[in-house]
């Protein structure tokens, strides 16, 4: 770190404290050269996630695309806004964690389904409604039996 007023590269540390909702590290230096005070900001740095869509384009990974999706399938269901955002950063997390750089929509659409699935069933049939492209009523129909199933053999488990 250069210091701004004698481009000295030797400095102290003199104080350390957390900013920015604990995603920043504000330090206060000393220059060893000149003996003058700055201060510089530590992040993370994010590599930045592409979405690969199924015609092959590619686009920045946004976090609000999907609340928007969860929240208009969660329309006018019993589901606090408080869970939208948990099942949110936890698909985030996994995108970040995963280490990779490019992921697919259909990937992402799968944990959303999967997040809605555990939320509240009315708002998965409808983001996977759309997700799916349902054709016609028999491939909705399939889907539900399929639910259906999954529930039955869970209450025998």
């Amino acid at each position: 770190m250069r210091c701004l007023y004698c481009n000295c590269t030797e400095s102290k540390v003199i104080d350390s404290r957390s900013a920015d909702d604990d995603r920043t590290i504000r330090r206060r230096r000393e220059c060893i050269g000149c003996g003058r005070r700055f201060t510089t900001y530590e992040t993370i740095e994010i590599a930045p996630i592409l979405v690969v869509k199924s015609d092959g384009t590619r686009q920045a990974f946004d976090k609000e695309k999907i609340k928007r999706g969860i929240i208009k399938s969660c329309e006018k269901r019993p589901v606090p806004l408080e869970r939208i955002d948990e099942l949110v950063e936890d698909i985030t997390k996994r995108l970040y964690n995963s280490m990779e750089q490019e992921i697919s929509s259909k990937q992402i659409g799968e944990m959303v389904m999967d997040g809605l699935k555990q939320l509240d069933e009315v708002a998965y049939v409808r983001y996977a409604s759309v997700y799916r492209s349902f054709k016609d009523i028999s491939s909705f129909m399939a889907e539900l039996q399929r639910m259906m199933e999954r529930k039955e053999s869970e209450k025998k488990s």
